[in-house]
């Protein structure tokens, strides 16, 4: 039996354990950092819950015995990403990443391309006036000091009630979202800017979509850089190179 440790954010990651269960001679388990309070459709073998580094992440690899390791984490998870990098490497089991295609701008597209969300953030002031804020709660504090622009802060969960806020209105949704509801949503709340990271996917697309049409600026937080290493753009990717594996392992 080939044991799997699959780490996710909770879309790819969940998909892949479900199909890679169906893979005879394989055992997946899910492990999910826990930043979603309430994980939707978690079935299988799941863990909630960090590792504590990468010492404590080679501890549990070596715990459980796990044969291969699959990084399907966010795209900006770049953290956890170094050390599954660094904690195979110490042990020596092979390592796949799954990462989605990045957003790529188009001809109708007015898109300020940064690095991360302090340039973002500084791109605003004094550019912007009604932005709607799409990168998570993790790291809205960011834009708390721009006290003369508001912003509509869309989330699954709302922030945690030590986090400095910036002024405007916090929306608690999970996508996938339809192109009729970003664009309503724009309109509604008279949006001039959208400030987004460039995830990739479909679940989150059409309020890119719903820009282009409505001729509204994207500032786009482009991807931190990744560790080396073998990478697949899709789920379906994955098992067939898993099931590779299993006639070389």
């Amino acid at each position: 039996m080939l044991r799997v440790l699959i780490l996710g954010g909770i879309g790819d990651a969940v998909e892949l354990a479900a199909k890679v269960a169906n893979i005879p001679g394989i055992e997946a388990i899910a492990s999910l950092a826990g930043r979603t309070r309430k994980p939707a459709n978690l079935v299988g073998n799941v863990r909630i819950g960090g590792f504590g580094g990468v010492s404590g992440l080679v501890s549990y690899l070596r715990e459980m015995q796990i044969d291969i390791l699959i990084d399907a984490t966010h795209p900006f998870a770049n953290q956890i990403s170094e050390n599954a990098a660094a904690a195979t490497q110490e042990i020596g089991i092979p390592r796949l990443m799954v990462i989605r295609p990045a957003w790529e701008k188009l001809a109708d597209d007015c898109w300020i391309e940064v690095e991360n969300n302090f340039a973002a953030a500084a791109v605003l002031a004094n550019q912007a006036k009604r932005v709607f804020l799409t990168i998570g709660r993790q790291e809205i504090a960011t834009f708390a000091h721009l006290q003369e622009i508001w912003f509509l802060m869309r989330m699954i969960d709302p922030p945690n009630s030590d986090v400095i806020v910036p002024p405007g209105l916090i929306l608690c949704d999970r996508g996938p979202f339809t192109l009729e509801n970003e664009q309503e949503i724009l309109l509604k709340y008279n949006i001039d800017t959208i400030v987004s990271k460039n995830s990739g996917g479909s679940a989150t697309y059409p309020k890119i979509i719903a820009a282009r049409k409505l001729g509204i600026k994207v500032v786009m937080v482009n991807r931190p850089p990744i560790p080396p290493g073998e990478q697949v753009p899709d789920v379906d990717s994955a098992c067939k190179w898993l099931f590779n594996k299993l006639d070389i392992l």
